[in-house]
């Protein structure tokens, strides 16, 4: 089997990607960062998600973003919007997916596997840059100029299935495969159950999501969404 290092967060979009590349036949090495988030429920979301979709290995590495801050993830004393703002919001995480893509390049090197996945969306997105198929068309550029295997000829594929899909698709998607998406948690500020606030950007999105499907939201809430 061709093998793949899968970005895995332990929300809605990673799992699908996860069940895709699955799907397509990849062995898969799931990776998980620990970066500073609020809170670590996705992170025992991505445990569990990656035993159930049959990961070959999943990793969960830490780095400190909370140290640079600039983001409501990352820094407690920056507010959680609880309604759509314009331009990019206080959620964005300077860099971070330029950083994770790293992460999984490097394992990616290290397990011979010349393929990476990661649940990046330019549709029902919060409008962060770094998840534009051109930040990720230059970053598999980058990919073939800075690695031992580019230089070598052995060419390594980012692959973003979702960017151009609506989280309507995206939740219809997962569901053909069977996956259960109340495993998953896309909630800024979940609690250490993983329970959802129902009031963030990600809720809403997500929520919108769920009922464009057509598909009962399995959503674990605080209060009633």
């Amino acid at each position: 089997m061709p093998r793949a290092v899968v970005l895995l967060s332990g929300g809605l979009d990673s799992a699908t990607v996860l069940a895709l590349a699955r799907a397509r036949g990849f062995r898969c090495y799931a990776l998980s960062v620990h970066y500073g988030q609020r809170h670590g429920a996705e992170l025992d979301a991505a445990r569990k998600i990656a035993a159930v979709l049959g990961a070959a290995e999943h990793r969960v590495m830490s780095i400190d973003l909370a140290g640079i801050g600039g983001s409501a993830l990352t820094d407690r004393s920056i507010a959680l919007p609880t309604a759509p703002t314009a331009g990019i919001p206080v959620t964005y995480v300077p860099a971070r997916n330029t950083i994770l893509l790293s992460l999984a390049l490097a394992w990616a090197e290290v397990v011979a596997a010349q393929d990476i996945f990661i649940g990046v969306n330019a549709v029902d997105y919060s409008g962060y840059p770094d998840c534009r198929p051109e930040f990720i068309a230059a970053f598999e550029k980058l990919a073939a100029l800075a690695t031992k295997a580019g230089i070598g000829g052995r060419r390594l594929e980012i692959h973003a299935p979702l960017v151009r899909m609506s989280k309507g698709e995206i939740i219809r998607t997962g569901a053909e495969f069977g996956l259960d998406y109340a495993l998953t948690v896309s909630c800024y500020q979940a609690d250490a159950q993983g329970l959802a606030c129902g009031a963030c950007d990600s809720c809403r999105i997500r929520k919108e999501g769920f009922a464009a499907a057509g598909i009962t939201d399995p959503t674990r809430y605080r209060t009633n969404p």
